[in-house]
């Protein structure tokens, strides 16, 4: 029974991926949801299942497995524009699949129970930053920068109008180029971010669309990061672990940059006395 209890979350998110996948599959049709959802669903179990048992690179594991499907596979081989103007694009043709659908369950809706969880296990663009040198900011958080990001949304949806306006019949080709150039030029972004504030997130924390999204959502989510206070000797090794920053050691949802946290659980690997859960 305490190995069940232990291994009860990646069950349960692993459920819910399944119901997702049987919905979709349904409402819509299309056997790939149904494929689609099971092998992400899947792939984060197993990879959270590890991560429980102790292996060391098991978030790293759900990256790339999730990752580079997202790329490769939907972006790349099937040509689905997976970038903030790919939504943008589909909801203007009044399509609700593809990036609509990514977005509601990842970005919009998800965020309600799993918060930024997304920019800690599914996103391609961290998945390449978190192998860079500063897995911990060398420096302390620049928060004006952080308005900027809405300045990139903004954009996204000037950009989207632009090339509707300017090229209405040839939109899915050059939605396509644009998810190939625009994940080039978030590389180079994040990369060059990386190691001029020596901070792998710096580009999630300044120059990210989506979480436009994810914040407003990531206040009011189920799966939260949270310290027992009783056992908490206030050492700070989890704050400084922290690579988005967040106030660990404080439990109110109102807790500094508490919105940003990504439940990479480094604070949890730094606490000497087991607080966090």
């Amino acid at each position: 029974m305490e190995k069940i209890k232990k291994y009860l979350m990646p069950l349960v998110l692993w459920l819910i991926f399944e119901t997702v996948a049987v919905v979709l599959w349904r409402m819509l049709d299309n056997r790939f949801y149904l494929l689609n959802f099971t092998y992400i669903g899947t792939a984060i179990a197993i990879g959270l299942g590890l991560y429980i048992a102790g292996a060391k690179y098991a978030r790293t594991l759900i990256q790339l497995t999730v990752g580079l499907y997202m790329l490769v596979y939907l972006g790349i081989i099937c040509r689905e524009n997976m970038q903030i103007e790919g939504l943008w694009y589909y909801l203007s043709l009044g399509i609700f699949q593809a990036a609509a659908i990514h977005y509601m369950v990842a970005k919009i809706g998800g965020p309600l129970l799993f918060g930024r969880g997304w920019c800690g296990y599914a996103c391609w663009t961290a998945m390449v930053l978190d192998f860079l040198p500063y897995k911990t900011p060398k420096n302390p958080r620049i928060e004006k920068l952080g308005h900027f990001r809405i300045v990139v949304f903004m954009f996204s949806i000037l950009y989207f109008f632009m090339l509707s306006w300017l090229y209405p019949n040839d939109l899915e080709t050059l939605m396509f180029i644009s998810f190939i150039g625009g994940n080039i030029i978030y590389y180079l972004v994040g990369i060059a971010l990386a190691f001029m504030i020596k901070d792998n997130r710096a580009f999630c924390k300044y120059v990210c669309p989506i979480t436009v999204f994810l914040k407003p959502a990531s206040y009011f989510a189920l799966m939260r990061v949270k310290v027992e206070e009783s056992a908490c000797i206030s050492c700070g090794k989890c704050k400084k672990a922290c690579p988005m920053d967040v106030d660990v050691i404080n439990n109110r949802r109102s807790r500094k940059n508490g919105t940003e946290c990504i439940l990479c659980f480094e604070c949890k690997k730094a606490c000497p006395v087991r607080a966090i859960r």
